[in-house]
């Protein structure tokens, strides 16, 4: 692995070198001491014919040849146009479907190979020519014999290398950036780093992507909103899928969404209610939302529904992870700091001994001036850097599990602002966010919880007795008076009705609602146990 890491290393620096791109970073207004840095690059010491190419084309290209995770990285800040000049959010967004395709009798061979079949056998018509290519797979246009029109996905032949080196020298950086800086350890960029290790490897695997299709078509089957494509299963294989072709407009063309009259501000406000449909009510989100794996549907434009395809990463939060989320986000709808500061503290994510009204001061400075602005007006990028630098003074850590969840909401951001730029994100997102907070307190919800507790009891129950059989069996060996042992026998199980009830408190998620009583009942029953005589 350290041999490739080290060719991967000489072969970035060549394409660096190749598209000039050490001219693009000495062109910011960098510190003397960086801009000192150019003097030691041997390749600058000498005259160098200009590109034919500009700027932003260079990057696009040098970000093409390094390959799937630098693509990817692009294809992130080209939602960005906040953040880039026009004309390079422009190239970059070239890297989101017309990444150049590999040989398509590469693509046959393997799709052949993957379902032990010819081609003639399985579709009635294969169009050679791709539909589209992205960084980790291509596109073609198939029919299958039983006469439905189908999109065939296959895996670009030789990526786990690549990404196996560049994934090297990640760790690497990560790994001396928690060493030398206290403020890199905040970000805990090692773990962010290995849950991207897990995302992009397990998008490799064509039938978990099948699977998260299936599971998203099923989350918003009958809705207005989103629409998901059929999975072929009998023709799906960890390289192939085999899936429904949709016809729709891409989300960034605006022209032809504009032709069709489109009803682009319910556009917009219909892409924030799925994102948090996806994140509150189903804790399972799309969380590869670049525009060009979101289309538009052509039924109904005075209605627009989404088209979602490439469900290859998704993403999912833990209840507390919700919980604390939509509390947070609540709060912050209502410009109540003080409870955005106590989250913080209550979680962990800041330490205890935090000072609360410093920590909310903080917050309001941040965050008071975005209010009652329009998307265009609001400078997310600036926003979250502001935060982070109020965060850093708190010793506030980044959560690594949140990575695609905040990745996802950039690309989000970035297609609102191109939809909709007078999109009011607040008013869009609380009503949202009120009626699930609404729900989670429903008499179906506490039935729901009350249910979920009541099966535990009975694993509870079991490590009861469990443990007194394990305590009788000590018994035997060193023998205790009866009442003494027994004295002790009934504490230990006050201890585990304590331990079990303060599980049941915490996943009830307060001691106030209804369906902790379970866990009032264990915590009473332990604590007369343990305090009796």
């Amino acid at each position: 692995m350290k041999l490739l890491a080290v060719r991967r290393l000489l072969r970035i620096q060549r394409v660096v070198i190749r598209y000039r791109l050490d001219d693009l970073l000495f062109a910011l207004p960098l510190p003397w001491w960086l801009m000192a840095t150019r003097f030691a690059m041997p390749w600058r010491w000498f005259p160098r014919k200009p590109l034919d190419l500009s700027r932003g084309a260079r990057l696009r290209l040098a970000l093409q040849d390094l390959g799937p995770i630098f693509i990817k990285f692009g294809q992130l800040l080209s939602t960005r146009r906040d953040l880039l000049p026009e004309d390079i959010a422009d190239e970059l967004m070239l890297l989101q479907d017309r990444v150049p395709p590999f040989d398509p009798q590469l693509a046959i061979n393997l799709i052949e190979q993957q379902l032990g079949a010819k081609i003639s056998a399985v579709f009635s018509r294969f169009d050679v020519e791709p539909l589209a290519s992205a960084s980790v797979a291509q596109v073609h246009a198939a029919q299958l014999k039983s006469g439905e029109e189908v999109v065939v996905k296959v895996v670009r032949p030789g990526l786990k290398p690549i990404i196996a080196q560049d994934l090297a020298w990640l760790f690497i950086i990560a790994k001396v950036a928690e060493a030398l800086s206290a403020d890199a350890r905040l970000l805990h960029p090692v773990e962010v780093v290995s849950d991207y290790e897990k995302t992009i490897y397990d998008e490799l695997d064509l039938l978990r992507e099948a699977a998260n299709a299936s599971q998203l078509k099923r989350n918003f089957d009958d809705s207005p909103l989103l629409y998901v494509p059929q999975v072929h299963w009998d023709w799906c294989r960890p390289k192939v899928l085999v899936m429904e072709r949709i016809y729709g407009i891409q989300v960034t063309d605006l022209a032809t969404l504009a032709d069709q009259r489109t009803d682009m501000k319910m556009l917009a406000e219909r892409g924030v209610e799925i994102f948090f449909t996806q994140v509150f009510r189903d804790s399972f989100f799309h969380a590869d939302m670049h525009p060009g794996n979101i289309f538009v549907s052509t039924v109904q434009p005075w209605s627009p529904k989404y088209i979602a395809i490439d469900c290859g990463i998704v993403g999912s939060l833990t209840p507390e992870d919700q919980d604390y989320l939509a509390r947070n986000l609540f709060a912050f709808f209502k410009r109540d700091y003080r409870r955005v500061a106590q989250l913080h503290i209550d979680s962990g994510w800041v330490p205890a001994e935090t000072k609360l009204n410093e920590f909310e001061a903080a917050i309001r400075t941040v965050c008071e001036p975005i209010f009652e602005k329009p998307l265009k007006d609001i400078s997310f990028g600036q926003v979250l850097m502001r935060l982070f630098q109020t965060a850093r003074r708190f010793n506030m850590e980044v959560q690594p599990q949140l990575v695609l969840l905040q990745k996802t909401l950039l690309n989000i951001e970035g297609l609102g602002r191109q939809l909709y730029p007078d999109l009011d994100l607040w008013s869009t997102a609380q009503p949202f966010l009120e009626r699930w907070m609404r729900e989670r307190v429903s008499p179906r919800s506490l039935l729901g919880n009350l249910h979920s507790q009541v099966e535990q009891l009975p694993h509870l129950a079991n490590m009861t007795r469990d443990l007194l059989e394990r305590m009788s069996q000590s018994h035997t060996v060193e023998p205790t008076p009866p009442r003494a042992g027994d004295s002790r026998a009934l504490r230990l199980l006050g201890g585990v009705l304590l331990a079990g009830g303060a599980t049941l408190a915490a996943e009830a998620g307060a001691f106030s609602t209804l369906t902790a009583w379970p866990a009032w009942l264990m915590l009473a029953a332990g604590l007369y146990l343990v305090v009796r005589r």
